[in-house]
């Protein structure tokens, strides 16, 4: 994350940029100059899961009452002093970082591959040099926080705009995080969460004016730096020999061969001297190897300006200022002109803004505020072409839509399009806490600019884009429908549910799976089934006007075998349902009892447990998501079997009646590799549930299934080996007879759902005789057609998986069908 090699150059070459400061000391300094004014400290929860996962265990699924408390000591800590926490989450993955997703995606393939070779050497759990954050860690966070009380907001685009921005506007005491992104950025100071000591609340500053002192830059030179050295949009190999070029040039002259922290300082030595001295005379890119890059880099450069902010590295004439929402954005990038003074422009006013980002280019950049205004306006992308392209500005237009909109203040923005290749600059607003974004994420409507090429179609790579841009367009077109989806997104009240009808795009990252263990397969696939039925009450009545199927979703999800080259294309899955799936107002929005009840029938239809309805109602809250959750489990694999049920059934009911304090002492004999895909499995489904419950507008609460509520790590763990080695059901539930009964009562629900499906779940044992010489899973998929040829179709037939098909297996495996029959699965059986 950050800038490329920046942190341990800090570290080791400048440690006078880190400087120890104490937060109930700034607090109070903060709070003596600004009396009506709390100090705050704005949050980059991503950066900070980490150090937030203090259990000692990791491996089993996730300790996640002693999580849970550890969470909520560190927000009393910071109250206790009168400290307030804002939290940011990431919601989306941009698509120029989509590159940099799939590359630490990968990455960690290879660190879980380690850790299962690791575990089933040594049948104990890796050090804490190999740990790896539990699956869920960053959903469940989120809802932890809110239950806490905590003001907890999830991005429109990745957190560390939104997270400078907000700390920039609201004059927050500091940044906390650990990206040095928040180096580069013009905000509020940046303090580093893995130096934080809770106890003390002592941690390092690290000053951006204290690392230009000795770098020889201004402030407004280090978005600069940090696209020549690398980070999240601009690939570190694009400029390598450039910066080789200047290692050789500033070694030569300063006799020092440091090559790490040298390239940083001869960068450094090249902006200072070199394009220092012809600023405002020669273009950046006569100055710089940009190439067919050169848009790339501008908008790397741009990436870094938080509103009323500037870039003298951006040569863009005449001078002029947008407003949007009554935030100001300056689009002067003389070096003369005086930084953080933008001038205000009444937003009534309509103004045409022309911006031309290459002096000698015919290209010019028209950015239009006109509250009033509802006309299309054409748009030209390339200067060597006649053809003009509208943005239209209204958003029940099919035509389009505009760059940017404020769903609340009716201002559009429009842009012309840089021609090598089209990107755009940052003026973009969030409408919930009024920051700006920049452009490339619509709050309302969720366009990228650019709009790439679907890459199921072609991949392309970022450096060598060419000028055919394709526009993204919402899944769904209904204005109130996509505010509210984009509130409770924002809100981190929901989960997936804005990105599926904004883009119809979503991601999930890696899961501890096994990726040698044919008997179980992937969460991803497990799950799909329940993910297509949500993506057809989502995106009912998005069928094209020609015909009657459903858009494709694009899911970008981990699993053993996945390159990533592409998303897997998934077409939503209809579900019979008596007097059928209604509108998502009324389903959002209507109260009425009948309404409501509605609301579960379709919640239960996902999971394809409908006739199960009555047996499930009958289980008392929190059980009975979980029980729902085990029915489709153990109906969809039918490698699971009666142990595992009662290692589930038994952990669940054991964790009602222990304390945080016990559970942390308890000790595992050792650690089994399939029980610690099982506890992922499960917590995989719990994210599910949210998805589900969400869609289907919140039947039931949330924390019914929140994992510190049904299901702790180590516990089933504990469980599972105890049932594996044939103890009895009194062992497994402690001799607490109450127990006892809701065992019996919860298993017989579960089988009795599993029957219905012609499901028997039997022991290991009976398994083991019946399933021989290396049968793969029996998995209950729904019957589908194909998707579009060539590669928008996946074939199943267990674990493995072929390059360009998506998975196939390496041993035969079998498929349940939707009445229950198993069918061998073959190279053309399509699943998505």
């Amino acid at each position: 994350m950050g800038v490329r090699g920046l942190q341990g150059f800090v570290r080791s070459t400048c440690p006078h940029v880190c400087t120890v400061v104490n937060l109930k000391e700034m607090a109070e300094h903060h709070l003596s100059r600004h009396p009506a004014c709390t100090p705050t400290i704005v949050v980059d929860a991503m950066c900070c899961l980490r150090y937030w996962y203090t259990p000692e265990s990791w491996i089993c699924g996730g300790q996640w009452r002693e999580y849970f408390a550890a969470l909520r000591d560190f927000v009393k800590t910071f109250e206790s002093v009168g400290i307030k926490l804002i939290f940011f989450f990431d919601g989306m993955v941009e698509q120029n970082k989509r590159d940099e997703w799939i590359k630490r995606r990968l990455k960690n393939n290879k660190e879980i591959s380690k850790i299962f070779h690791y575990i089933k050497s040594r049948r104990e759990q890796p050090g804490r040099n190999m740990f790896f954050i539990p699956s869920g860690l960053a959903i469940f966070t989120r809802f932890a926080l809110k239950a806490m009380g905590q003001q907890t907001l999830c991005s429109l685009q990745e957190a560390d705009y939104e997270v400078a921005s907000y700390g920039l506007q609201h004059n927050c005491l500091g940044i906390l995080g650990e990206d040095t992104d928040y180096l580069i950025y013009d905000t509020c100071p940046y303090l580093s969460i893995s130096d934080l000591c809770l106890e003390s609340l002592n941690t390092v500053m690290l000053c951006r004016e204290k690392l230009c002192e000795s770098l020889g830059l201004h402030l407004a030179d280090l978005p600069l730096l940090a696209c020549l050295l690398g980070n999240d949009i601009i690939p570190e190999g694009m400029f390598e020999s450039f910066r080789y070029k200047c290692l050789s040039s500033y070694t030569s002259s300063k006799g020092s061969f440091d090559k790490k922290g040298n390239i940083i300082l001869a960068v450094s030595d090249y902006i200072s001297k070199v394009l220092h001295l012809h600023q405002g005379e020669r273009k950046l890119e006569e100055m710089l190897p940009l190439g067919p890059n050169k848009a790339l880099f501008y908008k790397g450069v741009a990436s870094y300006l938080l509103p009323g902010k500037k870039s003298p590295w951006l040569f863009q004439k005449p001078k002029g200022v947008t407003v949007l929402d009554k935030q100001e954005v300056s689009l002067s990038s003389d070096p003369a002109s005086p930084r953080g003074a933008p001038t205000c422009t009444e937003p009534e006013s309509s103004q045409d803004i022309l911006v031309c980002a290459d002096p000698d280019s015919k290209e010019k950049v028209l950015v239009r505020v006109d509250p009033e205004l509802k006309e299309e306006v054409l748009v030209r992308a390339d200067p060597e072409c006649k053809q003009e392209v509208p943005m239209h500005a209204d958003p029940e237009s099919k035509q389009g839509g505009p760059m940017c909109t404020d769903a609340d203040s009716q201002q559009e923005v429009h842009t012309y399009l840089d021609p090598e290749p089209k990107q755009g600059l940052p003026i973009c607003v969030h409408p919930e806490i009024s920051q700006q974004l920049p452009v490339g994420t619509d709050p309302e409507f969720n366009q990228e600019a650019p709009m790439c090429v679907h890459p199921e179609v072609i991949q392309e790579d970022p450096m060598t884009m060419g000028p055919e841009i394709k526009e993204q367009v919402p899944m769904v077109s209904d204005p109130e429908i996509l505010k509210i989806a984009r509130t409770q997104h924002v809100h981190a009240e929901s989960y997936l549910v804005y990105s599926i009808l904004s883009s119809g795009e979503i991601e999930c990252s890696n899961t501890l799976e096994d990726e040698l263990d044919q008997a179980l397969p992937s969460q991803a696939f497990i799950y799909r089934p329940v993910r297509q039925r949500v993506y057809s009450v989502l995106l009912r009545g998005c069928q094209d006007g020609t015909s009657a199927a459903y858009p494709v979703v694009k899911e970008w999800f981990v699993y053993p075998g996945n390159s990533l080259r592409r998303p897997d294309l998934v077409r939503p899955l209809q579900m019979t349902i008596p007097g059928g799936v209604p509108s998502l107002k009324i389903l959002w929005l209507n109260e009425e009892p009948a309404v409501q009840a509605q609301r579960l029938d379709i919640l239960l239809s996902c999971f394809n447990l409908s006739s199960s309805r009555e047996e499930l109602q009958a289980v008392d809250s929190p059980l009975r998501a979980l029980c729902c959750l085990l029915i489709y489990l153990f109906i969809q694999v039918d490698t699971l079997c009666l142990e595992d049920l009662h290692a589930f059934i038994a952990q669940a009911l054991c964790l009602q009646g222990k304390s945080t304090a016990q559970l942390i002492s308890l000790q595992l004999e050792y650690i089994n590799s399939r029980a610690v895909q099982l506890g992922s499995l499960l917590v995989r489904g719990l994210t599910t549930l949210a998805l589900v419950n969400s869609a289907c507008g919140f039947p039931w609460e949330m924390n019914e299934f929140m994992p510190w509520n049904v299901f702790d790590g180590k516990l089933f763990h504990q469980k599972y080996l105890q049932s594996e080695k044939g103890y009895a059901l009194e062992v497994l539930l402690e001799q607490n007879r109450s127990w006892l009964t809701k065992f019996h009562d919860l298993k017989a629900v579960v089988c009795k759902a599993c029957m219905k499906e012609n499901r028997r779940i039997v022991g290991r044992s009976h398994w083991n005789s019946h399933h021989t010489g290396g049968q793969g899973p029996h998995i209950h998929f729904p019957q589908l057609g194909a998707l579009d040829r060539p590669s928008s179709f996946l074939r199943l037939t267990g674990r493995g998986f072929q390059e360009g098909l998506g998975p196939v297996a390496h041993t035969p495996g079998r498929l349940r069908q939707e009445d229950g029959s198993a069918q061998e699965a073959s190279p053309g059986y399509s699943v998505a």
